[in-house]
């Protein structure tokens, strides 16, 4: 886990998958793929294998390591619902959300078929802790908003949106069930370009369906250039995180040696098949 994220909308990550397949245009520049790349065949390196699937149950525990409440990016370099990871590894992922839930977890996904249907089955155990925020990519009409269908379909406590990278304007959108979206330009090198109409128009929606909004960044070749303000302001908005007690430091360990015996049998297993 990163103690400090310089994603705007969160304060940490954590990482107990690393590495994704594209599968629609939002993937094209993929920022998490562009950094895991440079350190492929670095002996010992984390990114040793690049964005290559791996999972990395030795990080399962983190969270309750961490005796402070934070908003969580879970899989910032990676996507937990994909395709290679393991539906019993997901459970362990969302097992140890569920007992540090002094924190607040964001879970984004481009798979929202798999996001739904497990929070419909052997997930459903956490679909109402409203301390899970559930999201889903929305870059498109053609792959994203499909995935905005799936997410309305999913029963969950809160679920957002992240329109990044914006691609096109999608006109009008059914946000019913939506708590939060977040909305931004692609960034870096070979950065496709964003619309200020195509951002005015998700954040009248935004207004008139009473969703929170907040506004990311322009993007570009040169994102700190460009900035985040819309209308000469910053839009930060985000729906109100649960205040929880921490559990005692004596607690948070007894929980790390009850995750840490889940690995005698299951996800050590699974790594070594995948890797």
């Amino acid at each position: 886990m990163s103690a400090t994220s310089s994603i705007e909308w969160t304060d940490a990550t954590w990482n107990p998958v690393r590495g994704c397949t594209k599968i629609s245009p939002g993937c094209k520049h993929c920022y998490a793929e562009t950094f895991a790349e440079r350190f492929r065949g670095v002996p010992g390196h984390p990114y040793e294998q690049g964005f290559d699937l791996k999972l990395v149950p030795e990080k399962l525990a983190e969270p309750l390591k961490w005796g402070s409440p934070k908003t969580i990016f879970v899989n910032s370099m990676s996507d937990l619902f994909q395709v290679g990871v393991p539906d019993s590894y997901v459970e362990h992922v969302v097992r140890v959300m569920q007992m540090a839930n002094w924190h607040t977890y964001q879970v984004l996904t481009k798979r929202a078929d798999r996001l739904r249907d497990m929070l419909a089955g052997s997930l459903a155990f956490a679909a109402q802790d409203e301390h899970i925020w559930w999201g889903v990519s929305v870059e498109d009409k053609k792959y994203g908003l499909p995935r905005l269908e799936s997410l309305r379909d999913t029963p969950a406590a809160m679920r957002f949106l992240s329109v990044e990278p914006l691609l096109e304007d999608l006109g009008q959108i059914d946000l019913t069930g939506i708590d939060w979206v977040i909305v931004g330009g692609e960034s870096g090198h070979g950065a496709r370009p964003m619309e200020r109409d195509w951002v005015l128009n998700i954040q009248r929606q935004c207004r008139s369906a009473k969703v929170d909004f907040f506004f990311k960044q322009w993007g570009g070749v040169q994102k700190k250039k460009a900035g985040r303000l819309l209308n000469d302001r910053t839009y930060d908005d985000m729906p109100a995180r649960p205040s929880v007690p921490v559990l005692s430091n004596r607690e948070r360990v007894a929980l790390v040696s009850e995750v840490s015996s889940w690995l005698s049998n299951g996800p050590s297993s699974v790594v070594q098949r995948i890797a």
